[in-house]
């Protein structure tokens, strides 16, 4: 990477566009502001040992502008709740307005909307924004893009809507469908996202008989994780009365109509034969794929994931490589995809553009922080229990995970506190 000194002050600031603001965006632009205005990255308190965590910066005139088709955060780990649980529901979005730490941020602003093309040799990018922000088109230049749009996943994994009163009109119906469930509600699908999705719909709503259905014969079979993983998994999902069918793919569902049928009765209908009422249907299939359409081709490999060095910065075939960053769920990087990755990955983007800045405008050597290989590991929700794995270390499960993982709330609050959100929180453990 180059050297040339540039000018840099209130006139010349960096313009730095981080596009999306979810786990790691925020983790992104929030260090990237601390570290701008010559403060220890608020990230330090949560990696202790890291080496290289700076302590002080001389100050780097920056405008951080994030760009994010919600108008707020989205717990997106508490959608198995979310779904189920409607007073959750409401704390669960939280928009940027009611963010104190984003709103105290002088060198941050925020867009409603997307990004919908990048010009990597020009360094511009068009902005669309939302129609409640005004839908206005615009290209902007920047001086460095950090992309953090992760992975575009489908409802009910996910809501879809963008806006905070949308959301809740649109997650409303499916809480009032399976909380009224007198047959039942099947959940279609033995990944984490069906897992938890069926462990905390039975805890919302005790009096619902939750059936989860897997077309294999061990739960999270996509998942490079040992049988005696998924083993245990089963077994706490038994005990806390989840029914697990393996071995069940979905053929259909019917409407069943007529005397004697309830509102919203349906049979569903396996490949094997077995059938079974129920009055509502969840397929907890995620169907996920990176969001990075925006993007030009060479800076992502088939599948559509963004190719990173170890450093965080595009591949060196991409026009102005040392501008840009990428990070988060959707990146070319090893590991299962979990939200503490993505904000880890989140500072080390904010790091590394920090460092680069300082480069450009002091001429100090980046010394910049590196990926390494990341080896399986995971903690999923079940309901009054959790579960966590790293691979080759001891599985740990029960009430005590739960409290150290998720607090009482699927993590929302210990995600709230590494984010720095500076909201008047209290994580109980």
């Amino acid at each position: 990477m180059g050297s040339t000194l540039r000018t840099n002050d209130a006139s010349t600031p960096f313009k730095v566009l981080v596009v999306g603001g979810s786990y790691c965006g925020l983790a992104a632009a929030f260090n990237l502001s601390d570290l701008c205005t010559g403060k220890a990255a608020r990230a330090a308190a949560s990696y202790q040992g890291q080496e290289g965590l700076p302590q002080k910066n001389p100050p780097i005139c920056a405008e951080i502008t994030m760009v994010d088709e919600r108008d707020g955060f989205y717990h997106v780990i508490g959608s198995p709740l979310v779904f189920a649980d409607r007073p959750y529901a409401e704390k669960a979005w939280i928009p940027y307005s009611e963010i104190p730490s984003l709103q105290a941020a002088s060198n941050m602003k925020t867009v409603h909307g997307s990004v919908t093309s990048v010009d990597m040799a020009g360094k511009t990018a068009v902005i669309q924004e939302s129609a409640l922000a005004g839908g206005a088109t615009r290209t902007v230049d920047f001086d460095f893009i950090i992309v953090t749009t992760g992975l575009r996943r489908v409802f009910p994994v996910v809501p879809q809507s963008g806006d905070k009163a949308a959301y809740l009109a649109e997650v409303s119906p499916h809480i009032e469908a399976v909380s009224t469930a007198q047959d039942g509600v099947l959940v279609v699908g033995g990944g984490a996202v069906g897992i938890e999705m069926a462990a905390e719909l039975k805890v919302a709503q005790p009096h619902i008989r939750v059936t989860l259905a897997h077309s294999r014969s061990r739960l999270m079979s996509s998942e490079p994780l040992p049988d005696h993983v998924a083993e245990k998994t089963l077994e706490i999902l038994k005990t806390n009365g989840v029914e697990v069918l393996l071995n069940h793919r979905l053929q259909e569902t019917r409407e069943l109509d007529g005397e004697g049928n309830g509102p919203n009765a349906k049979e569903v209908v396996f490949t094997n034969g077995h059938t079974m009422r129920v009055n509502a249907v969840v397929v907890a299939i995620s169907q996920s794929k990176p969001s990075t359409d925006f993007l030009p081709v060479e800076a992502v490999n088939d599948e559509g994931y963004v190719k990173i060095q170890p450093n965080l910065f595009f591949s060196t075939d991409v026009p102005n490589y040392d501008s840009a960053l990428a990070a988060g769920d959707g990146v070319q990087w090893s590991g299962i995809k979990r939200c503490g990755r993505a904000m880890h990955q989140g500072y080390f983007a904010a790091h590394n553009c920090h460092q680069r800045m300082q480069e450009l405008t002091f001429g100090t050597p980046a010394t910049y922080q590196n990926l390494k290989e990341v080896i399986p590991m995971i903690a999923i929700a079940l309901g009054p229990d959790a579960l966590a794995y790293a691979d080759g270390g001891e599985l740990q499960y029960g009430k005590d995970i739960a409290k150290v993982f998720f607090s009482d709330d699927v993590g929302l609050k210990i995600c709230e506190k590494i984010l720095g959100f500076g909201r008047n929180i209290e994580v109980k453990a």
